[in-house]
């Protein structure tokens, strides 16, 4: 069973240089805001970025959105101070960039309890290497406090040298792994981000493959972006009636004494009830924020 239980459909990067962009999430429709130190800020403006996303933290309502912080490596001459700086804020969770083995986590993880974090702030960890994607299973069972991985794979194409293809074969594998390794400790798992925004066929294709493959929900880099991702990978009203139907048919197989029924056609057993009554609270949680 995942730790989660809130959409996570449209989860957007936004550097943490840039105040507009942060304090402009807090109206988008998306579930969640990745707030960035690492990749899409410039070194020379790491320390101005930290300084802004602590500032934004404070002063902004997001509301139900995830409020998510990437920061630096720890390896890096900024990750320590990023860490330190988090502990102190309300952000809903820590993402880890370029993980690679548990013990990156422990190591992160003893940084915010000398911190003096919350100790149960959620870690989330970036899956975006060669190592990091074969030492995902161990990765993703390190520490209780795990609880997404984020496919980072606009590095990952560049360190397994994979072409940029409409059905990312190149990718294929790697994704495979991962959402194996998340759903065998119970964590929710993002797909990576579409970087050409021209390229609406191609984004909604990525959507339809990542959600075909089993991914909670999408990052993104740009708002136009959103609708689509919260299309693909929500709770359709077709979707949801069918769950209802599957719980209602079972719930009145139960009291008649049997342990399978019947629906549409379609044997259902437990199995399919608990997927049924998944897609029911999603469907409930999505409604809420709208």
């Amino acid at each position: 069973m995942c730790k989660l239980t809130t959409p996570l459909r449209s989860v957007l990067y936004a550097p943490g240089v840039n105040r507009r962009a942060l304090e402009k999430a807090a109206s988008l429709p998306i579930d969640c805001l990745i707030l960035d130190l690492e990749d899409a800020v410039a070194p020379d403006a790491k320390v101005e970025a930290r300084a802004t996303v602590i500032d934004v933290l404070a002063a902004t309502a997001y509301g139900y959105r995830k409020r998510v912080v990437r920061i630096n490596g720890l390896e890096s001459e900024w990750g320590a101070d990023d860490i330190k700086a988090v502990a102190g804020t309300e952000a809903d969770a820590l993402l880890l960039p370029k993980v690679e083995t548990p013990e990156d986590v422990h190591e992160a993880i003893a940084a915010l309890d000398a911190a003096k974090a919350s100790a149960d702030l959620p870690i989330w960890i970036m899956a975006e290497t060669p190592r990091g994607i074969m030492n995902s299973a161990a990765i993703a069972g390190a520490h209780p406090r795990l609880e997404v991985i984020v496919m980072g794979t606009s590095d990952l194409a560049k360190e397994m040298r994979v072409r940029h293809t409409p059905l990312r074969e190149g990718l294929v594998t790697s994704l495979g792994l991962c959402l194996l390794s998340a759903r065998l400790h119970g964590l929710e798992i993002l797909d990576g981000v579409h970087l050409d925004l021209q390229d609406e066929a191609g984004f909604l294709a990525a959507c339809e493959q990542g959600r075909n493959m089993g991914f909670d929900g999408k990052t993104l880099i740009h708002p136009k972006q959103i609708e689509m991702a919260n299309q693909v990978f929500g709770i359709s009203e077709q979707a949801f009636e069918q769950a209802k139907a599957i719980v209602t048919a079972w719930q009145e197989a139960q009291q008649a004494g049997k342990g399978v029924c019947v629906v549409a056609g379609r044997l259902i057993e437990n199995l399919h009830v608990e997927e049924a009554q998944r897609l029911i609270a999603m469907h409930g949680a999505i409604n809420d924020r709208s």
